[in-house]
């Protein structure tokens, strides 16, 4: 039989073969079908995640121009850019098992047998020249191990693809974050600064009081307290915004040249667009991190086949086609085709349990990876549900801080005014201060963590490709 017909036999048996992979069913949604507070309703200015990349959600310029510089010189995303590729080429090698392994080569030997060996008793020079294709051990797909297996392989490298994403996204939302934190300290630092400049002159009227007898220099030590205190609180807002910059610039990947931020009043307002939360189910197609789960959970059922096929028999070709001469001119002449043809069988009769064994460890892992894609549902699904509560309930808590600080100046005012009619104790004024100071600072902390919430809901539904509108 003519060896071409063989391999185009054996090919067309492979392409064929069956398939001992299970048949993939998507485990049911193991969390509630809805939001906590979410009807699921959609309004007309308020968009899905999906459509809206990056530089469309962040409307702020200077953020803008951070993240794209990170999205080039990050170098965790770069790494696992690498994993990407690296997984890529797994696969492809695995795929390539698919195909017949085929191999062109020549070969040319010269030897002489001496005539005390040689059966006529005459030295013997003989040559031999060879030529051609070279099968190497392609084994029949009869019943799919090697396309499990392939399988597996793309699926893993799936799986890396969206890790990827997931990195983007979390930098992205890191990025914004860490600038927001940027914004909020140069806000407290600047309140700080016009606090300490206020104390700077109450500490000087109290010492002025007490040279002229007019005042006890527990005032005016009390006074220096105050002041001392706030000049420890603004060393301690600029060893946090010097550490947060530092944080920064590891994120961005390249030296940051010193840059300054609006104001929270003036980038609050429209720092991010409003996005519908949509449903738990649509985190299934969004959130990279369940994507690859999924893909993990793919590529364990994929394994379960290979494991299977590993009981029957396994089918190795090996073989070679072309010309063979014992002289060199005559190696292409006519009569000198050769060829050579080796399957082999192995069946599997006695292996120490080795093979079930296997299939074991195959349908534990498959269900390791059945449990990690419930678990990573959940826990998107109480993300997207803390950012919604935290936007919610931060609202709230602003409207209540703000109360707070209008109450806090008042009480401020009426101390002053008791403290200088001689009606209250000079401690009553420095406790009111520091409530007021205090109550500024924890206003501008919770609208820069309502900004930070948007920031945290984007990134729990999903956000879009990190590349999107770049």
């Amino acid at each position: 039989m003519n060896p071409r017909n063989i391999l185009f036999g054996a090919l067309i048996t492979v392409l064929t073969g069956c398939s001992m992979i299970p048949s993939y069913q998507r485990p049911a949604l193991p969390t509630a079908a809805l939001y906590p507070g979410v009807d699921g309703t959609t309004t007309q200015v308020a968009l899905s995640v999906e459509q809206l990349g990056w530089r469309e959600f962040f409307t702020d310029a200077g953020l803008q121009e951070l993240i794209a510089r990170a999205l080039e010189n990050n170098r965790d995303l770069r790494i696992a850019m690498q994993r990407v590729i690296e997984a890529r080429g797994l696969y492809g090698i695995q795929r390539a098992d698919l195909l017949p392994d085929i191999s062109g080569g020549a070969t040319g030997s010269r030897s002489r047998v001496p005539g005390d060996l040689s059966p006529t008793g005459r030295a013997v020079t003989s040559e031999q020249y060879q030529a051609g294709l070279n099968l190497n051990n392609w084994e029949l797909d009869l019943w799919g191990r090697v396309r499990s297996l392939t399988a597996a392989a793309l699926e893993s490298y799936l799986a890396t693809e969206e890790a990827r994403r997931a990195v983007a996204i979390s930098l992205v939302a890191q990025i914004a974050n860490t600038y927001l934190l940027e914004v909020e300290l140069n806000e407290r630092i600047a309140i700080t600064e016009q606090t300490l400049t206020s104390r700077e002159d109450s500490y000087r009227i109290a010492r002025r009081r007490y040279e002229v007898g007019y005042a006890s220099k527990l005032d005016a030590v009390q006074a220096e307290t105050l002041l001392n205190q706030t000049r420890a609180d603004r060393t301690a807002l600029l060893r946090q915004r010097d550490q947060n910059r530092n944080a920064l610039t590891l994120l961005v990947g390249v030296p940051l040249a010193a840059f300054e931020t609006r104001p929270l009043s003036m980038i609050e307002a429209g720092f991010v667009r409003e996005i519908s939360a949509g449903l738990p189910a649509d985190l299934l197609m969004n959130r990279p991190d369940i994507l690859a789960a999924e893909h993990r959970l793919k590529a364990a059922n994929a394994n379960i086949g290979a494991a299977r096929a590993a009981f029957f028999p396994r089918i190795v070709l090996t073989g070679n086609l072309g010309t063979a001469s014992a002289e060199l001119n005559n190696l292409f002449g006519a009569g000198s085709s050769a060829w050579s043809f080796s399957p082999s069988l192995t069946v599997p009769i006695f292996e120490g349990g080795r093979n079930l064994a296997n299939l074991d460890v195959s349908k534990a892992r498959h269900n390791i990876a059945v449990a990690d894609y419930e678990r990573t549902i959940q826990g998107a699904f109480r993300e997207v549900a803390d950012a919604l509560a935290e936007r919610s309930w931060l609202a709230l808590q602003i409207v209540a801080q703000q109360a707070t600080l209008a109450a806090q100046t008042e009480r401020t005012r009426l101390v002053w005014l008791r403290y200088k009619n001689g009606a209250a104790p000079y401690l009553e004024v420095l406790d009111a201060e520091r409530d007021r100071f205090t109550a500024e600072q924890a206003l501008v902390q919770v609208r820069r963590a309502l900004l930070s919430g948007s920031v945290s809901l984007y990134a729990a539904l999903g956000g879009a490709d990190a590349h999107k509108a770049q």
